[in-house]
């Protein structure tokens, strides 16, 4: 077994401290940990088991809702890659919106979008148009 060479090495590394790549691989590990304790049984079901103990508490209606449960995932993520307080908020947000957004493009169900917010106003009648 062939051992990279120090300038092979060194280019992986380097990658690695690319900005994109690390907000990449970021976003990844976050959308698993999120699909993870959402969706899936994990090894003797153990994912399964801890939503059913957590049953219909904050930290079950969490759990039972991936947009919710990728800001509380993202969270200690933005804590540590973020430099300042407002640093932190925005890339908060931007790393659970990422989330989301990969987890849409992998969903295999065709989930319909939400309803369009209704907007009712009462018409003006011309009496009304002409007094103006």
């Amino acid at each position: 077994m062939d051992l990279p060479s120090p300038v092979e090495s060194t280019t992986r590394l380097m990658a690695l401290r690319s900005p994109i790549v690390l907000l990449i691989l970021v976003v990844l590990a976050l959308w698993r940990v999120t699909h993870l304790l959402w969706a899936e049984d994990g090894p003797g079901d153990i994912f399964v088991r801890f939503r059913r103990l957590a049953g219909s508490s904050f930290v079950g209606r969490i759990l039972d809702c991936f947009y919710c449960l990728s800001l509380w995932t993202a969270a200690p993520a933005a804590w540590l890659l973020g430099i300042t307080w407002k640093g932190r908020a925005l890339l908060w947000f931007a790393l659970s919106g990422a989330v989301i957004l990969v987890e849409r493009a992998t969903s295999r169900t065709n989930v319909a979008p939400p309803p369009p917010a209704r907007w009712h106003e009462t018409p003006i009648s011309k009496e009304q148009n002409l007094e103006d």
